[in-house]
């Protein structure tokens, strides 16, 4: 395990924390008005390896050779000059700091970190992170790199889960949730959606489901897995065979044939590696999925009703009130979909930047 100290006087700033990798929902702004909840599970902290926050340098600005050299192949709206490498951690984990006010940042209900590091070292005031908690955006405190360093407190640090273990802790993503939301005259309020991390993961696996596709139809399985992506991809990938076919594949599942285009995988929660694929498979696609999410459509838990004598139990499905259900159709999270896609070097094909360049119109359509 590791904490993290001030760089200037090393005065100890959080919690012993173990590492994990980066969520894919990181950088994920969600809706206007939403209460986001902690992004990180207290003690552990990830780290972003590209640069991120304040300065920003607009599109224009940037030598397209430059972009490259950083992973970015097709045109964003700006890219940052930070500092790679910011570690990010539950706000509960933070220790020895202090707020600075005047570093709250054009935020609408909360701090969003765009003035820079908005909290300083207790002990000598240098300004060690930035607090996030502006209403569209996962709350979490972002470390600056340059400002802490890493000290391991253990002689040997936990090894990660294997797969085995990680199918037998069964933590899964449950692809509904109750999102809270402010400004209510009674205070705060919820309603049933889509899970936000559901819809950054799909964003994410879908910008790799079209750079797998070749331009060709692709067929996802039935059932959930068709209605977080099927829908995008007959509108946005041509008809007509021949088809290229995806399954999902994973830790406990059967092998996939040997025909199989693409692969939907699990990526460790820990070390961040993707499972690796079949030998029957070794030519497929790997299209990258949260374990948690993976493991839902692997294992789906439906919550039916079961009949019951007596008093029902509290974990048994009534019809008052009525179960949760979203109230639209599954959307693929828009800029995490661009995110992903302008850093695959399959956009630099014609038809791919085509769609990069018309996200717009597929928004309008409810497609992401």
């Amino acid at each position: 395990m590791f904490v993290f100290a001030c760089a200037r006087c090393a005065a100890e700033l959080t919690a012993p924390l173990s590492q994990i990798a980066l969520p894919v929902h990181a950088h994920q702004n969600y809706g206007n008005g939403i209460q986001m909840p902690v992004l990180m599970e207290p003690g552990t902290f990830a780290v972003d390896p590209e640069p991120w926050g304040p300065p920003w340098r607009l599109w224009e600005e940037i030598d397209p050779v430059e972009a490259e050299a950083r992973g970015i192949y097709a045109p964003v709206h700006a890219l940052s000059d930070g500092a790679p490498e910011a570690i990010v951690i539950a706000p509960g984990d933070i220790r020895g700091t202090r707020l600075l006010p005047e570093k709250r940042g054009a935020a609408c209900c909360g701090l969003n970190g765009s003035d820079g590091p908005n909290m300083a070292c207790q002990t000598c005031g240098l300004a060690v992170a930035s607090r996030i908690d502006d209403c569209p955006l996962w709350q979490a405190v972002w470390l600056a790199p340059d400002a802490v360093r890493r000290l391991l407190v253990a002689d040997v640090d936990a090894p990660p889960l294997s797969w085995q273990e990680l199918l037998e802790e069964g933590k899964t993503t449950p692809p509904l949730e109750p999102i809270a939301t402010g400004g209510a005259r009674l205070g705060s309020s919820h309603y049933w959606s889509w899970s936000p991390r559901w819809e950054a993961a799909a964003g994410h696996a879908l910008a790799h489901l079209l750079a797998a596709s070749e331009r060709r139809p692709v067929r996802v399985p039935n059932g959930l897995i068709a209605d977080v992506f099927q829908r995008a991809l007959d509108a946005l990938l041509p008809t007509g065979p021949p088809e290229r076919r995806a399954v999902l594949a994973g830790p406990g599942q059967p092998a996939p044939a040997a025909d199989v285009d693409i692969l939907l995988v699990p990526v460790h929660p820990q070390t961040g590696r993707k499972w690796s694929r079949a030998a029957s498979a070794a030519s497929a696609y790997l299209v990258p999925l949260p374990f948690g999410v993976w493991l839902w459509m692997a294992h789906p838990q439906p919550n039916l009703p079961v009949p019951a004598s007596g008093r029902i139990p509290h974990d048994v499905l009534q019809d008052d009130p009525l179960p949760p259900r979203p109230h639209h159709l599954f959307r693929a999270d828009l800029e995490t979909f661009r995110h992903t896609l302008v850093r695959l070097p399959a956009v630099r094909r014609p038809w791919l930047r085509t769609i990069l360049d018309n996200l717009t119109q597929h928004r309008s359509a409810g497609l992401v």
